[in-house]
Parts: C-alpha cells; structure tokens; sequence
C-alpha cells in the first residue's frame, strides 16, 4: 500500500523541492477524492481547494489564541482559578431545570413552610424559659463533622435560636440545590458545593457579636483576646506580603528536626534526588524500597520527625531505603511532561537502584499522585517484560478517577482549559493556586474556623510537622499537571486502557506483582472507595488496608499513635469480587498503627536478611552529592 501511494503521487503538488515526496508524506494514502483534485478531475462540493485568502492567516490564529489565553489567565488572578464560565454554567443548568419543575418548587414551599413553622415553635419554647437550656428540642443537629455549635455556650438564647435558624437554612439550600430532575451530576455538586461556601460565609460562629464563646472570652480577658488576634492578624499579613514564615512557624525546620533521618543523596538531575537512607540493622532485607512521593507536596511527609517518620521505621525493620525528592519546578520546566516524571523520575531511579543493588527486583511504594505515576511506569514495564518490580505498594493513590473526591468538583472542560490557560501564561501552577484549592474543599476547618481561632479568639495558630510539612507548597508544571488533568482526571485514560507510555497504551491489568493498597475513611483527594477500584482493574492478589484518618494524617500513622485502627483483607487472583460495603462489613476492625501490618507484608514478600548495600557507588558513577534530604527539597 505504501509504494502504491508513492506511485500514485509521484509528480503531483505533495512534492519536495526537488520533485521528491516528502518523507512524512510519502506513505501516506490520499482520499479519493482528493487524488481526483489532484489530478484536475472532478470532485465533491465537499473537496474544493482552498485558495489562500480564505485561509486563515498565521497572525489572525496565533493573535487569537493570545487574546484568549491571556484573558484567561487575567480573569485567573481575581478568582484563585476558578472558572466563572464553568461556575455560571453550572447555576444556569440548575436555574433552567428548577425553573421548569413546578413540582420541585412546589415542594420547596412547602419545606420553608414546615421549617418556619418548626422554628417558631423553638422560638417560643425559648420564651418561655431565658435560657433555653436542655428544655427545647432542637429544630437540627449539625453533621457530625461540624463542630461550630456544640459548645454550652450555643445552647444558650438567643445563640441557640441564632444557629439553629443559620443549619435551618442550610438545610433547606442543600434541598434546593440537590435533587432537581435533569441536572447533570456534575453541576448539581458544582451548585450545592459553591452554594454552602457561600452560605458558610454568614455562620454565627463567624462574628463577634454572633458567637457567645469569642464575647465570653472577651469579657473574661478584658479584651486581650482581641489585642492577640489582632497581632496575629498583621504577622499573617507581612508573612503573605513578604513570602518568608512567621517567626512562630520556625518551630519545624527541614534538616533541623524534620527530614534529619540519616541517608545520602546519591543521584541527581533535572527533575530527582535519590537519596538512600543509612541501615540501622546489621542486616536487611535484600529487595531494597524504593518511595515515590507525590511531587504536588515535598517528600518528606514520609519522613517528618523522628518519632512519626516511615522512613525511620523501614530502615528499623531492616529495610534499604530509597526515595525519590522532586525538584520544585520553576517557568524554564513549563514543558516537562508526564512521561518526564516517569523516565527521569522512576525508571532512571530504577537504574540507579540496579547498579546499586544488583540482581535484586525492587519493593515500589507510591503515595498520592507518586502512587499513581507509579501504576503507570508498573504498568509499562510489565507490558515490556520488565520485571524489576518486586512488590507494588500504593497509599492513597488512584488508577480510576470517576469518583476521585471533591477534587472532582473543579473537572471539566471550562475548568481545565482556565486552568490551562493560566499556566501557559506563568508556566505553572503556583503554590497558592494549588493550596487555595484545597483549602475550599474543607472552608469551613481550614478557613473560618482558623479565622475564629486565630483573630477573634486570639489563640496562637496550632502548628505541628504535619502541618509545617501541609504549608510547605510545590509547583506544577503547565505540561504535566495539563496533561494529568485531561488524561487522568477529565478521561479517566488509565483506567480505560487509552493512557499512551512509549506510543501504546498501558492498562493496570497488566501489573502481575502483589499490590498493598492503602486508603484512608476520611480522605477528600482519594476516596477510600476509589483506591478500592484496584480490585477491579488490576490481575493478581491485592491485599487492601483501610485506616482511619485523613488524606495525610491517615498515613502517617506510626507505632503508639493514640485512637488509630484499620481493616485489613486480602483478595487472592481467584477471589470473587466483592463490593466496598461488602468489604468493610466482613473485614474486622483492628486497633493501632497499620505500619506493623505494611511491614509484616513486606518481608513476607522478600528474602532472607543480607548483608547491606553499599551507599552509593562510586565506580559506576554514582557518587555521593551531598547529605540527606539533599538540595530539592529546599527549593522554594
């Protein structure tokens, strides 16, 4: 077919300079009806030739695109990336669709109807007793996660009448907002999600005069409350102006008391340090572990003090220790893509890893979107009959992303084209951007409660290394995070078997080594549900752990952590399948740190203790660059 094509061309328009075909072109089969242009026959009204002044012009298409990006990316400044269009598209399908329903209005009355009804009989149980207190039934009770009322204080009239009418009315939007036939899932969460941010906005618990415990504290210290809220006001405020910490943020250093277990860096380059940790026993384990971090946060969540860092407690357990820290990318790494992150990142560790330790497959254990990264290089190396992974150990890190959290309130095509935009223009997402997001998934804990604390109560801000660590933000680059949120997020490319490695797809049916899944109850960026869908999508024994505990405090779990439990359960090749509910009813809840488990398994799957590797290797070229946690990390 390919020379037919060569014949069939030779001498027509799709020519060199010189006469020759094109290489690109030269194997190319034309439609019919184009040969039939080509060679001046007649053609379809379809397949006319184009003269050049019905062209778009060079100018007139690149101009355009700059007009819009950049309009986009100005928008972005004042709305922290959030896209207006996504947003009013959202309320529009809501608006229309209620608009329609007379039915739905119909009910809608009738709740603001038995709501008032309900709330003036509260009110006037009030009147009859000052206080109010543990003599009316409340009209609601807030969820079981929002603890802005459930001090004495709030029982008290007129507070009590003040939060129950605020949940009240909560309640009825979140009815109007959820529930109206013909709004498409996505909107609908869209609309009750941006709707309670609003109305968080006005809570009691917010305001001077509208909380009870900020005006006793007042009374009770004369007013020093105050005073100290307002000077943690202006230390957070020259601390957002001027970029540096506050001086009370200083607590945790990283090198000081954070990041200090004993390891080298051992390789460099544009994008990793690989740094191996010291051994602690006169013997390990000989597969070393090799950790991949998320680069959306600094490596050394898994590292933090050393009473609660994982690294510490694998090295104990006799384990060689290796781990990945991404270089915090600035506008000159804009184009670095996701297969990037997977060859310099990943498979060069992997290379380092094998001159290191020869002969000897390698335990990879992915945490968040590093877990994720990580499937992906497991699933390519398995497709090409590579087979140095010995174990694949994945912590809060999805391969299906249909049900991937709150995060998936800002994925859409108006979303992510603003997003996009926006990065073109700086070449990232910055730091800000990427916590702001965050911090509106969980407003009412991370913005106004903080705000009650911090300004009006006038506590000092709490600060822990897991909370040192959460404030010590990365970038994204343009290419990547483009590419990881279009392909991951918008088309669940992974998960469908279209995610391209190399110029095929990869599939995580592929992946024949165990896998160690992690999820946490409480997780807002990987639902303990969606980390689940492993059992769905990969081919061989999955053993899967659900702790208690959030997103990162759920991982961080060490030995002796006070109130910790988890369910454990292993899905064996030939096990049916059964569903998360399934799961957790059958699976026993066990009490403590779930690390022990995690390492139990480890050693299962490695052979007898060894001697341990040397550090580094000088003859391969891999010398020693510099001491534990390396330079990346420092990069701001």
């Amino acid at each position: 077919m390919a020379q037919k094509s060569r014949s069939n061309n030779k001498g027509k328009s799709r020519t060199g300079p010189n006469g020759a075909v094109p290489a690109k072109l030269a194997s190319v089969e034309l439609p019919a009806a184009a040969k039939k242009e080509a060679s001046g026959k007649s053609v379809s009204p379809h397949y006319r030739t184009v003269s050049p002044f019905e062209r778009d012009s060079y100018f007139s298409t690149s101009i355009q695109e700059i007009l819009d990006r950049s309009m986009h990316a100005t928008a972005a400044r004042f709305t922290g990336g959030l896209s207006p269009s996504a947003l009013a598209g959202a309320y529009a399908d809501w608006a229309l669709h209620l608009a329609t329903a007379p039915g739905k209005q119909i009910q809608l009355v009738e709740k603001a109807a038995k709501k008032s009804i309900r709330l003036m009989n509260y009110a006037a149980q009030c009147a009859q007793n000052d206080q109010c207190h543990g003599t009316a039934v409340p009209c609601i009770e807030p969820l079981p996660q929002d603890s802005r009322f459930k001090g004495d204080a709030w029982q008290t009239f007129p507070y009590n009448l003040l939060h129950q009418t605020f949940l009240m009315n909560q309640q009825w939007w979140h009815n109007a907002t959820t529930g109206v036939r013909g709004v498409t899932k996505q909107h609908e969460r869209v609309v009750e999600f941006a709707t309670r941010q609003i109305l968080d906005i006005f809570s009691p618990s917010n305001y001077f005069l509208t909380n009870p415990e900020v005006i006793q504290k007042t009374i009770d210290e004369n007013g020093q409350n105050l005073v100290r809220g307002y000077q943690n006001f202006v230390a957070d405020f020259e601390a957002a102006i001027s970029g540096r910490k506050r001086t009370d943020e200083q607590k945790y250093e990283v090198g000081r008391n954070l990041a200090i277990t004993p390891g080298k860096v051992v390789y460099r380059n544009r994008l990793i340090e690989l740094i191996q940790y010291e051994p602690t026993t006169d013997k390990v384990r000989p597969e070393p572990v090799l950790i991949v971090p998320a680069w959306i946060m600094k490596y050394y969540i898994l590292d933090l003090s050393p009473e609660n860092s994982l690294v510490k407690y694998l090295t104990e357990q006799g384990f060689t220790v290796f781990m990945i820290s991404w270089k915090n990318p600035d506008p000159d790494d804009r184009d670095l893509s996701m297969d990037d992150y997977r060859q310099l990142g990943i498979m060069t560790a992997l290379d380092v890893i094998g001159n290191i330790v020869p002969e000897q497959k390698v335990h990879g254990v992915g945490y968040c979107l590093g877990g994720t990264l990580l499937t992906i290089a497991a699933a390519a190396m398995s497709r090409d009959h590579d087979d140095r992974l010995q174990t694949l150990s994945l912590f809060a890190a999805q391969a299906d992303f249909t049900e991937a959290g709150e995060l998936m309130l800002f994925i859409n095509e108006s979303q992510i084209t603003f997003l996009e935009d926006m990065m073109w223009e700086q070449g990232f997402l910055d730091t800000k951007q990427m916590a702001g997001a965050f911090q509106l998934l969980r407003s009412s804990d991370l913005i106004w409660s903080r705000s009650v604390h911090d300004y009006l109560m006038g506590d000092a801000p709490v600060l822990n290394d897991l909370m040192t660590w959460n404030a010590d933000a990365t970038r994204m680059p343009y290419r990547m995070h483009s590419e990881y949120l279009r392909q991951l997020f918008l088309n669940n490319d992974l998960a469908e078997g279209r995610f391209m490695v190399e110029g095929r797809p990869v599939t995580v049916s592929d992946i024949r080594v165990p896998i160690f899944a992690v999820g946490t109850e409480h997780d807002h960026v990987a639902p303990w549900r969606s980390v689940f869908k492993f059992h769905m999508l990969a081919d061989t024994e999955i053993t899967f752990l659900l702790t208690n505990g959030g997103h990162n405090a759920g991982i961080v779990s060490e030995p002796g952590h006070p109130r910790r439990h988890y369910r454990v359960g292993t899905h064996k090749i030939d096990d049916r399948y059964r569903d998360p509910e399934e799961w957790y009813g059958e699976m026993p809840e066990q009490d403590g740190s779930w690390w022990p488990e995690f390492s139990t398994w480890l050693k299962a799957h490695s052979g007898d203790p060894v001697s341990p590797p040397p550090m580094g290797l000088a003859e391969m070229g891999y010398n020693i660059v510099g001491n534990a946690p390396g330079i990346y990390v420092f990069l701001e």
